[in-house]
């Protein structure tokens, strides 16, 4: 076993690293829809896939399960969570409740404007984002509109409630996927209002900016509406 120092520190790092490497591979997986809801794999196989020993293996799906996207099973391994929409309208609800929240909060401390280089990142993605959902690109939009709002999450919140907000729509994109890859008309679903939310963002404009995430939302409550009829 390593000893302390910087050898033991050096392969403490090189683990975790490829702990988050195949946590981030399979989470990949499961929204490009390569791994479906419900689908049923052991530690060993996903090991053999990867070409890599058991125990990172087995830390990255336990992560994967504490984050909602995975079931554990002692005795038959792990599956793909299977999210209901009941499940996807309470995760709309949610982060409809904490992005009020955030709002609030700024206008009471007064900062309602966001700026500085992060900003232009923010809309790198936002451009992408909304380019890929007019185009109905569901594995490019997916990718970008994460990270639009992970990166927009870490500016106007704290760390907490930014990986909250990343948590849900992960799990959102989790269930959305297969019902949108069957779907002929889902460039209609796909929300495109990434630049005009970065753009109230960094105008300040919290009128604005409500009405674009209020738009957000409603068209996903109205996708579940479709869903079920």
């Amino acid at each position: 076993m390593p000893g302390p120092g910087p050898r033991g520190a050096s392969t403490a790092v090189t683990r975790s690293t490829l702990r988050q490497q195949i946590a981030d591979a399979l989470r990949d997986e499961v929204l490009a829809g390569r791994l479906l809801p419900g689908q049923e794999f052991t530690v060993k196989q996903i090991a053999e896939q990867y070409g890599v020993s058991a125990t990172p293996v087995r830390e990255a799906l336990v992560d994967l399960a504490a984050q909602g996207l995975l079931d554990s099973d002692q005795h038959r391994g792990f599956r793909v969570h299977q999210f209901s929409v009941a499940d996807y309208r309470a995760m709309v609800d949610s982060r409809s409740l904490v992005m009020e929240g955030v709002i609030r909060h700024a206008e009471r401390l007064g900062r309602t404007r966001v700026g500085g280089k992060a900003v232009v990142s923010v809309r790198r993605r936002a451009e992408e984002a909304a380019r890929a959902a007019r185009c109905g690109d569901l594995d490019i939009h997916i990718g970008y509109d994460l990270r639009f709002w992970h990166e927009l999450g870490s500016i106007v919140a704290n760390t907490y409630i930014a990986g909250f907000l990343h948590r849900m729509r992960v799990q959102s994109w989790v269930f959305s996927v297969p019902h949108l890859r069957a779907d002929a008309d889902r460039r209609h679903w796909l929300w495109s209002g990434h630049e005009e939310l970065i753009d109230a963002a960094s105008l300040g404009d919290l009128t604005v900016a409500r009405s674009v995430i209020r738009l957000y939302n409603d068209r996903a409550l109205a996708w579940a509406d479709r869903l079920e009829r």
